[in-house]
């Protein structure tokens, strides 16, 4: 498809992401909420909804599902009732789904992202509600039964939906990656897609560009890594638009994605949905939003990513790409945050956090809440190179691995034991200077012929030599000065 096509038309994307809570439990049992075990452990008589079971709303779920609502400026109903949503899962033995309908937990707000195109902008939301999930159907290879793992069955999930604002596949994969990033910093959900922890369905539809009258949407279920949205939803595009310079007529129905091929495929025809017949769920009471306990969850929620995105550029005035970073997780910005306030070289802090700190957690495969250095140790080995004891190349090549090894050991101490402090002795450096002048006569008269650059050459064999321990100024004053006795 040439981009000329595309241009012809403009993209509609609202987005439906389901996110799983990381509560201890389920939604309405007490069942263990726990990715990974054995298929049909964590189940009990009401996962299995065994007649005469009774379900009871695991009150967390509400206050995870507030929290989502005040990150995205929501407002929050306060008057809640579930209901069922009547349509057969093959993996849910209630045959129903425990869901919300007309009162759903969060209405409205919004998420903000960044676009090449259309720089800042709101993506509005619908609705936050809260659901259940259900079990998961197993296709084996070369089998021709289906096995079922009912797990799943029963955890708790919220679904951000958004208005159809989205108008590229790159705005689409931004708002999940923002999503993902915020229900991590709150804590509510792990965002681990290839898990299936948050999963993302989208409605796609284009029409021509400068119209205000949206085409047929197509549901694309179930993609699960940020890659697969954006590329999906080209690939969904890129159907659609041929399929209207053919003539033909789009069809409203539900596609599945498959990553290996970069196709899609049909499953159902929107026409074929069943009415979910949605009614109140009458074993479960209304659930009341009082004020007290809204204003608590408020005053329990942490800082965001783009407060402090927006502290870390003004208040210690770094570079976006910088701050970008370390507001990624909540592990990350809070040790950042801890070690400014033992260090007021912030640049250099982020420079450590974004450099070696980083390189140290992918390659264990690691993340912050696992790292084995306190602020208080970074702080130390940034005061070590800020007070010209060590140098940055000695600390981060050496020092900082000597530290990952001996957590509880001072910096200095340990830069004093291996022998890595700066070399200030410059009766020293006058020898090792000397040295080097007398075995490069070609480039000492090179220099005393105007080649002044020349004295980078001698600054790197006398770290060389030193094996980067001298002081930087020492040396090079050092050298100048031997440079002009052997004129």
């Amino acid at each position: 498809m040439g981009m000329q096509n595309r241009d012809q038309y403009e993209i509609v994307v609202g987005l439906e992401i389901h996110a799983q809570l990381a509560t201890e439990s389920k939604i309405y049992a007490a069942d263990a909420n726990l990715y990974g075990n054995e298929p049909n452990t964590n189940v009990s008589v009401i996962t299995l909804a065994h007649p005469g079971t009774m379900p009871k709303l695991n009150k967390k779920v509400m206050e995870y599902a507030i929290k989502m609502g005040l990150a995205c400026q929501s407002n929050i109903t306060r008057l809640n009732i579930f209901c069922r949503k009547n349509y057969f899962y093959p993996d849910s033995p209630k045959g129903f789904q425990l869901t919300q309908d007309k009162t759903p937990i969060c209405v409205g707000g919004k998420i903000d992202i960044n676009t090449p195109t259309r720089g800042e902008i709101g993506i509005r939301l619908n609705r936050i509600h809260i659901e259940e999930d259900a079990g998961k159907s197993i296709h084996q290879a070369n089998e021709k039964d289906t096995l079922i793992d009912l797990n799943r069955a029963g955890v708790p999930l919220i679904e951000i939906v958004t208005e159809p604002d989205i108008r590229s596949s790159e705005e689409a994969a931004a708002v999940v990656t923002e999503v993902r990033k915020i229900v991590r910093f709150l804590g509510i959900c792990d965002g681990n897609m290839e898990e299936g922890s948050l999963r993302c369905d989208a409605n796609v539809s284009i029409m021509p560009r400068g119209s205000d009258r949206f085409g047929n949407k197509v549901e694309l279920k179930n993609m699960n890594s940020i890659r697969n949205v954006k590329n999906a939803i080209d690939h969904e595009v890129d159907r659609q638009i041929q399929l209207v310079e053919s003539g033909e007529k789009i069809i409203s129905e539900t596609r599945t994605y498959n990553p290996n091929t970069g196709e899609s495929q049909g499953m159902r025809t929107k026409e074929e949905l069943n009415d979910y017949r949605y009614f109140p769920e009458p074993d479960l009471s209304p659930v009341e939003v009082k004020e007290e306990w809204l204003e608590q969850i408020r005053k329990d929620m942490p800082v965001l990513p783009a407060e402090l995105k927006v502290k870390y550029m003004e208040e210690y005035q770094l570079p976006e790409y910088d701050a970008s970073f370390l507001s990624e997780t909540r592990a990350i910005s809070d040790f950042f945050n801890e070690l400014c306030q033992l260090t007021t070289n912030y640049k250099a802090a982020s420079n450590w956090m974004m450099g070696p700190v980083k390189s140290w957690l992918n390659e264990q495969g690691a993340d912050m809440a696992t790292f084995p250095l306190t602020a208080t140790r970074m702080a130390e080995l940034i005061s070590l190179i800020n007070d010209g004891k060590v140098n940055f190349t000695i600390a981060s090549q050496q020092l900082f691995k000597a530290m990952i090894a001996e957590p509880e050991t001072s910096a200095e101490k340990l830069a004093k034991k291996l022998k890595l402090t700066v070399q200030k002795d410059s009766g020293f450096l006058e020898e090792v200077v000397d040295e080097i002048l007398k075995s490069n006569p070609d480039k000492v008269k090179a220099y005393h012929n105007g080649k002044k650059n020349l004295i980078g050459m001698f600054m790197g064999e006398l770290m060389k030599e030193t094996k980067g321990k001298a002081d930087p100024k020492t040396a090079k004053e050092t050298i100048l000065k031997k440079l002009e006795q052997h004129k």
